[in-house]
């Protein structure tokens, strides 16, 4: 099928044959291959569904070598591959039964990349075509677009050009009727863009789908019964279970009403010591009424998910939330600024329990992040980085590094950030902004937006506005729905979504959404929209009262960074054979480093304006342009019989003919000067050689022995010319 513009093209039955569903989806050149696994054995006692996702970056499939002289296979996953991996899982998960005990592994692997088209969207079409044609139960499939605007039309997945030119970047996932995922960056998108942008890719979800649904009626197979019992044994002990679990559900709604519900639990800490309550009310009544230890395991088991939908039944049926908030109410927030000393910049954002340190380090541009992956290549200069540690929720567990919820988490604060930040010309800096959670009850990575855009304005980083984020929430039965503002824990249940969205008083920035249902009708995304921004304007207030707009200077404890633009030409000069010359400014002048660019474009980092003045100087006068008429503070630095040698400017060098040395006849040159004295000269001329001829007499202001009586009155000896002269360095 065509798909904006270009061909979609499914392939089945030529690679990965022992997998349980497998294809290649060729989209231009990109082609990727997405197989599809369950184990043969399952996993009893899971208390999740076990699916793993990875995206596998090959950096053969844009013809590549890794960039390390040491390692040239490919390692750990790049961060691209880690989100790419991320946006699959979101899209293709809820679509699970939950309960299937059994390993699930998707994995899509990148074969070619044509430098123009992503291999996600492919790769997400042939996550759902491999699921949706296997054995693996699944109740799919989904299609996955692109949406771009340029020059006032909306576009399929645009190429890497169109993309930095559209407003914005709409990724959608789902069916015709419903939406399961959604990423989105934008520059300050109005909602009614944004809006248009989702009903555009959805309407062009209807194809994929029936290509995916024409691959199965070819080659598909039998889904596999997983779940229903299959002997008398296993009937009876499902009977039993369900017998239990009924018996349960009765006794759990009743310590619901009594334990969470009787009076708002407005903290987190509130609401956990109402389930262990629950948990030992329980047991008790269950060991009283002569109940198995298993049995009542089982029954334990159950109170999450009894939670998550009386949780939502209140909601649903009364508009009551566990905290007591209404259903637009945001928890308490605060904002402060300039929390720590000797840091660039920094903010605490505080939503309720969720708190949020984010703290700005401004580098010199040589700073930046080199990135050597499949797809992106090049540097990126503003970096977001996002940790989550166990205290956060009040747990011990080991310190392990950045998993994916960091990245993913990271990269949506980064997303929301990105087009405001200064462009290099105007801000050369490199900028990282890091995180920290230290408490977490929901919606922490809006909670580092909040305080991200507040700590980059507190060091002084003139974004043209702050950016604020809120997660809406939705409460659903399947045939009624709510949608509800500011989620946190015990309202993110089954027949909920988490939607975050980002972005400034005048539009969006970012969205991220995810569901655990079958998806979303476009009415409640477009709801979940309008009534986002209004929640986002009540938390853009509030920070604007901790400041309002970017510090009018940059922080103290910042470098300084000085750009001079010189001619390209003169890069070599200013660099030096092996580097000896820009070493040599560094280590004199004590700047931290110089970078330059092939435009010419130098930026000097320093610590004090000092020494970035006295570097400034420095490569000033090793690039200018020597110009005839010019005057000149130079010195003698070599003396001929003819003349005297003047250094003008670093590496530039110039001849004071004896002729011009005084306004009398000079008969040896060591009557005037000597080497290393300071004198004043004029430029005479640069012959067609770039030999520099100079003059003293014409220039004012040099002081002169007394005048040899032998000079007389005779005239200064002429010149000669300057195709006479000797070389001049």
């Amino acid at each position: 099928m065509e798909l904006g513009g270009k061909p979609l093209v499914i392939e089945v039955g030529k690679f990965a044959s022992a997998a349980n569903g497998s294809c290649t989806v060729q989209y231009g050149n990109t082609v990727v291959l997405a197989t599809a696994v369950i184990s043969k054995d399952v996993r009893p006692g899971m208390g999740f569904f076990p699916l793993m996702v990875d995206f596998e970056e090959k950096l053969y499939a844009a013809g590549r070598i890794k960039g390390s002289r040491f390692i040239k296979r490919e390692g750990r996953p790049t961060d691209e591959a880690v989100l790419n991996a991320r946006f699959i899982d979101r899209a293709i998960r809820p679509l699970f039964d939950q309960r299937i005990p059994n390993d699930v592994q998707v994995i899509v692997t990148v074969l070619a990349f044509d430098g123009e088209n992503d291999a996600d969207i492919p790769g997400l079409i042939g996550a759902s075509c491999a699921l949706h044609m296997s054995d693996i139960p699944w109740n799919g499939p989904i299609g996955a677009v692109r949406v771009n605007k340029v020059d006032g039309a909306m576009l399929v997945n645009g190429t890497y050009a169109q993309r930095e030119v559209s407003p914005f970047d709409v990724d959608v996932a789902g069916t015709a009727d419903k939406l399961i995922m959604m990423e989105t960056e934008a520059k300050e998108a109005p909602e009614a863009d944004v809006l248009a942008a989702i009903a555009f890719g959805q309407e062009q979800l209807t194809g994929v789908i029936a290509l995916i649904e024409s691959v199965r009626t070819a080659v598909g197979k039998a889904k596999k019964d997983l779940l229903t019992p299959k002997t008398d044994a296993e009937r009876d002990a499902a009977t039993h279970k369900a017998d239990v679990v009924a018996k349960a559900d009765g006794m759990i709604v009743k310590l619901i009403d009594e334990l969470l519900f009787a009076a708002p639990k407005a903290s987190k800490v509130e609401r956990a010591l109402a389930k262990d309550a629950m948990k030992k009310r329980l047991v008790e009544a269950l060991k009283a009424d002569g109940m198995e230890d298993d049995d009542i395991k089982l029954a334990t088991g159950t109170i999450g998910d009894v939670i998550d939908r009386e949780v939502t039944q209140r909601i649903l049926n009364d508009g009551k939330r566990v905290d007591g908030r209404g259903l637009d109410e945001i928890r308490p927030l605060s904002a402060e600024v300039g929390v720590l000393p000797c840091v660039h910049g920094s903010a605490l954002f505080q939503r309720g329990e969720t708190q949020v340190l984010s703290v700005v380090t401004l580098g010199a541009p040589g700073d930046k992040q080199t990135l050597d992956g499949m797809e992106i290549v090049g540097e990126k200069r503003y970096m977001h980085h996002y940790n989550f540690p166990p205290f956060s929720v009040g747990e011990a567990k080991p310190l392990r590094g950045a998993g994916r919820r960091e990245v993913g988490h990271g990269a949506l604060a980064e997303k929301a950030l990105d087009n405001l930040i200064p462009a290099k010309e105007l801000f050369p800096y490199a900028i990282r902004v890091v995180s920290e959670v230290f408490g977490s009850n929901g919606s922490s990575s809006m909670g580092a937006t909040c305080g991200s855009s507040l700590a980059l304005m507190d060091a002084g980083v003139q974004i043209p506005n702050p950016v604020a984020g809120i997660a809406m929430g939705l409460a659903s039965d399947g045939s009624r729905y709510q949608v509800i503002t500011d989620l946190q824990d015990m309202e993110d249940g089954e027949g909920g979504m988490d939607f975050k969205i980002t972005g400034t008083k005048n539009g969006i920035t970012a969205i991220q959404l995810d569901t655990k249902t079958d998806g979303l009708p476009r009415n409640v995304v477009e709801e979940a929209i309008t009534r986002g921004r209004t929640a986002r304007l009540k938390v853009l207030d509030v920070m604007n009262a901790a400041l309002a707009t970017p510090r009018a200077e940059l922080s103290p404890n910042a470098p300084r960074i000085i750009s001079i633009m010189i001619n390209p030409d003169k890069i070599r000069d200013v660099i030096g054979s092996g580097g000896k010359t820009i070493n040599e400014i560094i280590a004199k002048t004590g700047v931290v480093s110089i970078d330059i660019e092939q435009n010419g474009l130098v930026m000097v980092t320093a610590k004090d304006g000092v020494s970035g003045a006295a570097a400034q100087k420095w490569i000033e006068d090793l690039t200018r342009e020597v110009a005839a008429g010019e005057l000149y503070d130079g010195e003698v630095v070599r003396l001929m019989d003819f003349g005297a040698f003047v250094q003008l400017l670093p590496g530039k060098d110039g001849l004071v003919h004896v002729s011009e040395l005084a306004p009398w006849r000079v008969e040896k040159v060591t009557d005037i000067v000597k080497v290393g004295d300071k004198v004043k000269v004029k430029v005479l001329e640069i012959d067609d050689k770039g030999r520099v001829n100079l003059s003293m007499k014409q220039a004012e202001d040099n002081v002169y022995p007394e005048k040899p009586a032998s000079a007389g009155n005779a005239p200064a000896r002429p010149a000669p010319k300057s195709n006479d002269n000797p070389r001049i360095h």
